[in-house]
């Protein structure tokens, strides 16, 4: 079991840890610049793709549970049939989004309180990096059927291209042409154009004759398309609470100005940076969840949960070690600005013990996605949301100010965790 979950959690936590390596880089190189509100862009900028694109991220979610149970039941038909319906909704979402960026910015911005130099760039960011949409979602969905079908060396080069080539044109559209955050935006969309004709690339280069199978008819088929629905709904809700909590979260940052806002936003890349990480166990979980459902080998699927939060657990001690003795050096890597720096490092401890924290939430959320079961991913992510984080937060901030919200945040985890485990014990007892 350990060499299953090794074999697909270290290509995932390569390609998912270049993500927030590539957030990190944007942050930094912006943050060298001489003004701290092109930083403050790339934050709030950021915030709104990412209501964006996490809120869609169900196209990911959704398809592995899916793709991994058919492919566990050997359905080769199913398999191409999810990829098809999966890229056909990211296409039709990409549409509607496009079309809707001027009201997309009215809303984000009647939310956002922040300076006219923050709007100004951060405005200006969302309208280049909007036409990276298509890409993006498609990207999702081939990422999510690559780890259903037990392929994670794929999703791991479509990474390694967006982001290195996203890195490297950073570098040359901000430092070189000296275009500041908006050299962010255009390298956003060139990398994730080029990552998507890799995807179809490799899809037709190993997965040629499932791609054959496929029949128009079926993949409109109304009880296949209620499934994928009924499925997707419930992740898109259970996002929608996750994204609203970090852009709350970011929001309130705001109102303590463009220092306190660019502090937080380098502190979120550090629990950003462990997330995606951990989600390489959490992916690696499941995929083998979903196939070993798919061929009903139900002490396989629990043995695999067990070893998955073995192997978080263990990488969360990692990084907690390593926050802890290097704060110094980790927080300089982001900012020079030494009011950033030092409004930073007053809220740095709560960074330190996040990866303990929040490394089970990720594993839950796996084993949840692999066994199709989100309408208990979706109720716990309310519970957390909504009973937890919004009452912890302003029934203590007059008391701690700014450290109210990285309790709440902590809190809200804790909540998570707890409340799927409980639904888990439920669950496993169906298992049989």
């Amino acid at each position: 079991m350990n060499k299953q979950i090794l074999r697909l959690a270290f290509p995932n936590i390569l390609s998912n840890i270049s993500i927030p390596l590539l957030g990190i880089v944007d942050t930094a190189v912006v943050g060298h610049l001489d003004d701290v509100y092109y930083l403050g862009a790339i934050a709030i900028g950021g915030m709104i793709f990412n209501f964006i694109y996490w809120g869609f991220g169900f196209l990911r979610m959704g398809n592995t549970g899916l793709s991994a149970q058919a492919y566990g039941r050997e359905d080769q038909e199913e398999c191409a049939l999810i990829l098809t319906r999966s890229l056909v909704l990211s296409l039709v979402i990409s549409f509607f989004l496009i079309c809707s960026q001027d009201l997309i910015l009215k809303m984000a911005f009647a939310l956002v309180d922040t300076s006219e130099n923050v709007e100004r760039y951060a405005r200006s960011y969302f309208l280049i990096r909007i036409y990276a949409a298509p890409a993006s979602l498609c990207l999702y969905a081939f990422q999510g059927w690559f780890l259903g079908l037990q392929n994670s060396y794929y999703p791991l080069y479509l990474a390694l291209l967006a982001n290195v080539l996203n890195i490297g044109l950073n570098f040359l559209f901000v430092m070189g042409f000296s275009w500041q955050s908006d050299g962010v935006a255009y390298a956003t969309v060139v990398a994730q154009y080029s990552a998507l004709l890799l995807a179809f690339f490799l899809v037709q280069k190993k997965y040629g004759s499932y791609i054959l199978l496929v029949k128009w008819k079926k993949v409109f088929e109304p009880s296949a398309l209620w499934q994928f629905f009924t499925l997707n709904r419930d992740i898109f809700l259970r996002t929608l609470c996750l994204i609203f909590t970090y852009s709350y979260f970011t929001a309130q940052s705001s109102k303590g100005g463009e220092e306190v806002l660019a502090a937080h936003t380098i502190l979120l890349q550090l629990w950003t940076f462990f997330a995606y990480g951990a989600d390489g166990f959490a992916f690696a979980a499941e995929s083998l969840t979903g196939k070993f459902l798919g061929q009903k080998d139900f002490f396989a699927l629990k043995k695999a949960v067990r070893y998955c939060f073995l192997w978080v657990l263990v990488l969360g001690t990692v990084f907690t070690v390593f926050y802890a003795l290097a704060d110094q050096q980790i927080l300089t890597l982001f900012t020079d600005q030494k009011i950033v720096l030092q409004t930073a490092q007053k809220y740095y401890i709560w960074s330190i013990f996040a990866p303990l924290i929040s490394g089970v939430c990720f594993i839950w959320d796996g084993v949840f996605v692999g066994v199709t079961a989100s309408r208990q991913m979706r109720d716990s992510m309310l519970l957390s949301t909504f009973a937890i984080f919004l009452p912890a937060y302003h029934l203590t901030k007059d008391l701690w100010g700014f450290h109210a919200l990285w309790f709440a945040m902590t809190l809200y985890m804790l909540t998570r965790a707890l409340t799927l485990f409980l639904a888990w014990r439920k669950l496993e007892k169906t298992l049989v």
